[in-house]
């Protein structure tokens, strides 16, 4: 099978291009005994062996290098994996094109073996070969063959980490994706708010905004390279659209009142949001093909942070019509209104799972922060991790790890630091997301295309 995988980020000059991605083992026979089970609370990371990927000169050597560690990197970081120590190898194979001497392998452990070499060819592109080894089957799982442009080895790591993550646990990765968030610099009404992007882990970071206009709420479309978010432009609140591709900004209208938390629908073709207008907030949505909009909600109550289901049938949100925060679930015309949540405390920013089988929510009870998923009827609810303030939850794409910020007082009334934060669906494998700055707003990009 060849495929086509396109990347375009001309407006912060990435160029990534990848120009052919070939799969050469996908009729490999399945291996139920070499499998992690993701549903589980915990489990015993699986000892994998990633070689560094062998190369044809110096430059396509060090690329192999790199490439390697950001597939370890990858991997571990999920919790599944664990990378063993390249000391402990012994006589790693120095070709590609003979079987790995599988019993080196064994005796540090591995059970997964991944090697790969990298070629420059007469036009100065990469090829990138990988391979994913059953040590103790002595079979291989998969292989695959890509070619691009030398800048754009990082993204072919993830692609490669991905690949590894779904053929040993059955589940779509999640590596080759990209975060947009809030960077915040300066202390209390004086902090500046830019739009940042960057990789799911940290590299090719990216200001997106100046910083002269305050931005919140930033949300990827799942269809174009394009966000939405809220800001200030010239002190009016309004909500925008932002192409990465281009770096085109627009607001989105010129409405009444304040407009604030959009999401785009499942298809990209609309975007929802809240709008306040003559002290009263309740939800629209915007067509983008023809800016019209349509009013959802119709309560004298605060209705806000809605948020589609997958499918776009329904739509989850908050409202205190009940006389406190709780969260609702609605049809997508905003017919069949129903509260999901009673139980203590109060609820905010739902955000409905990639696989539609979860929501998930900030909760504030008994002076702490939650974040915590549910059904979508409300029942079955867990909270994950809890902080003096964490919030504004945000799913992978494929549905197995959150992200979100937790904000920190400092000692001595010296402000406050406030970073991201992700954790397994199971409540488990809670790291920090370095960034320059602090951080806030977390939104996961769907899978780059």
């Amino acid at each position: 099978m060849i495929r086509t995988i396109c990347g375009h980020w001309k407006s912060l000059g990435l160029g990534w291009i990848i120009a052919a991605f070939m799969t050469v083992a996908a009729s490999m026979p399945a291996l139920a005994e070499l499998r992690v089970d993701v549903t589980r609370g915990t489990v015993e990371p699986l000892p994998i062996a990633v070689a560094d990927f062998l190369g044809n000169g110096a430059t396509a050597s060090q690329v192999g290098r790199d490439v390697a560690r950001v597939i370890k990197s990858d991997l571990e970081r999920s919790g599944l994996f664990r990378a063993i120590d390249s000391k402990a190898f012994i006589n790693p194979e120095k070709s590609l094109d003979s079987l790995p001497q599988f019993s080196n392998w064994r005796v540090v452990n591995a059970q997964a073996l991944t090697q790969g070499r990298i070629t420059v060819e007469g036009d100065q592109k990469l090829k990138v070969e990988f391979r994913l080894w059953d040590v103790f089957a002595e079979q291989q799982m998969i292989g695959q063959v890509f070619t691009t442009v030398p800048s754009n080895w990082r993204r072919i790591a993830h692609i490669i980490a991905d690949a590894i993550y779904k053929r040993i646990t059955g589940e779509t990765g999640y590596f080759d994706t990209r975060v947009v968030y809030i960077a915040e610099t300066g202390r209390g009404d004086r902090r500046i708010k830019r739009l940042a992007i960057m990789d799911q882990d940290g590299a090719n970071h990216h200001f997106l905004t100046d910083g002269s206009s305050l931005v919140l709420t930033p949300r990827f479309s799942p269809s174009r390279q394009e966000i939405t978010y809220m800001s200030y432009h010239g002190n009016i609140p309004r909500v925008y659209l932002f192409n990465i591709d281009t770096g085109r900004q627009e607001a989105l209208g010129d409405f009444p009142g304040m407009t604030f938390a959009p999401r785009f629908s499942p298809d990209g073709n609309k975007v929802i949001m809240s709008m306040a207008r003559d002290g009263n907030t309740e939800i629209y949505s915007m067509d983008l093909r023809t800016r019209k909009t349509a009013r959802l909600t119709n309560h004298s109550a605060i209705d806000t942070s809605p948020f589609y289901a997958p499918d776009g049938s329904k739509i989850a949100f908050n409202s205190d019509r009940s006389g406190t925060q709780q969260l609702y679930v609605m049809n997508s015309d905003g017919s069949n209104v129903k509260r999901i949540t009673f139980g203590k405390g109060r609820y905010a920013t739902p955000v409905w799972s990639p696989r539609g089988d979860l929501i998930a929510f900030t909760k504030i009870a008994g002076g702490k922060f939650f974040i915590g998923v549910m059904k979508p009827d409300g029942s079955g609810e867990r909270l994950l991790t809890d902080g003096f303030l964490v919030e504004a939850p945000t799913w992978s794409p494929n549905g197995r790890v959150l992200m979100f910020f937790r904000e920190t007082p400092l000692n001595g009334n010296r402000g406050k630091v406030s970073k991201l934060f992700s954790i397994d669906l199971t409540g488990h494998n809670e790291r920090e997301m370095v960034t320059p700055l602090d951080a806030s707003d977390p939104a996961w990009s769907p899978l780059i295309p």
